[in-house]
């Protein structure tokens, strides 16, 4: 008997129909280009995530010999509206249930359909393990298209490079199926409900913002957005949303080495498509973005790349890919809070 998927308190708090239908209509068009051209884009992404998969295989030592499923090569309304159909599982909500939704769920609708509309002129590619029974690999052909133009790259290096990252997350979820029933929990944890008087969670939120008025230099996971959140929440709500942090971070940082570690052989250009790409990431944007960013925890997201990618660098190069695979057997091998920044740590809890 299969085991029951945990219920979220975030269950019927958006309409993620709604979501993805706003979402879809205030989406900004792709660049202008001809149908052609829009064409080979989709054609070479399609067949790049095929090629993509055997490098990925060879370097991180996972899921040799299994069948390479297809991805899927969307616009933006499409990923908004694959987007949308993703965090309904995620969350245990019903996107496609006919009978009209309950009114709590509207308002969250819309503000998740604006998000989403924001975030999709920004995503290149995401791998949604909780559709299909082996998940499936979106990629963003117009963004894709957007941003090699706006880097002056190779586009067929570039195309390659960012299928690179995303078959990189296919093969880690579908290498360790625990870690989507892993984000359910997790998830169902942080929509739970508190019964912790209010008093305690002003005193939280008064320590937090003290913190943050001294002017001294917080560690890394105090920091902005994401920080002040972590914060203020309860003590289950605050491990919850360490462990989604701690994942989200392996998760990246692996699917960063790996890009950098295929090599020139397969993407010749990688050394000034990852220079330019890493200037992009932390070129400064008008103040009105740079609130969405921060509300939308989109430098959380960046600096996930970057943490992240320092631990796999630093524990590969100590112990190997076949031992830092360790990091896949199970919950327990995943770093804490303080083993993300000290790989050492790591290494002589999980490997001994």
């Amino acid at each position: 008997m299969s085991k029951p998927e945990p219920e979220s308190g975030f269950a019927g708090a958006v309409d993620w129909g709604l979501a993805a239908r706003t979402g879809a209509r205030l989406a900004p068009g792709g660049p202008s280009t001809s149908r052609y051209t829009a064409e080979a884009v989709v054609t070479e992404l399609a067949d790049a995530a095929v090629r993509a998969e055997g490098p990925v295989r060879e370097v991180t030592g996972l899921l040799d010999g299994l069948p390479v499923p297809p991805a899927q090569i969307l616009d933006r309304a499409g990923w908004i509206r694959a987007a949308a159909h993703s965090m309904a599982q995620l969350t245990g909500s019903d996107v496609d249930a006919a009978q009209p939704k309950l009114l709590a769920g509207k308002p969250g609708g819309v503000q998740a359909g604006a998000m989403l509309a924001f975030l999709s002129s920004a995503i290149l590619g995401q791998y949604d393990p909780f559709t299909g029974p082996h998940g499936t690999l979106l990629l963003v052909a117009p963004n894709v298209l957007s941003v090699e133009r706006t880097l002056g790259v190779r586009p067929s290096d570039f195309r390659l490079w960012v299928c690179l990252h995303e078959v990189t997350h296919r093969v880690q979820f579908s290498s360790a199926p625990w870690i989507a029933d892993y984000m359910r929990q997790s998830v169902a944890t942080l929509g739970e409900s508190s019964d912790e008087p209010l008093t305690e969670f002003v005193a939280r939120l008064s320590g937090a913002l003290r913190e943050r008025g001294r002017g001294d230099e917080l560690p890394a996971g105090q920091r902005g957005v994401v920080g002040l959140l972590r914060a203020t929440q309860a003590e289950p709500q605050r491990q919850a949303l360490d462990r989604m942090l701690m994942l989200g971070t392996v998760l990246e940082g692996h699917a960063d080495h790996v890009m950098d570690a295929v090599g020139p052989s397969v993407v010749p250009s990688v050394a000034s498509i990852r220079t330019a790409f890493d200037a992009r990431r932390g070129r400064r944007t008008n103040p009105v973005q740079r609130v969405v960013r921060a509300l939308l925890g989109m430098d959380a997201k960046i600096a996930q790349y970057v943490r992240g990618k320092i631990f796999v660098d630093a524990v590969v190069g100590r112990v190997g890919m076949e031992q830092f695979n360790a990091i896949w057997s199970e919950p327990d091998a995943l770093p804490t809070t303080t083993e993300i920044d000290v790989p050492e740590a790591w290494i002589a809890r999980v490997l001994g």
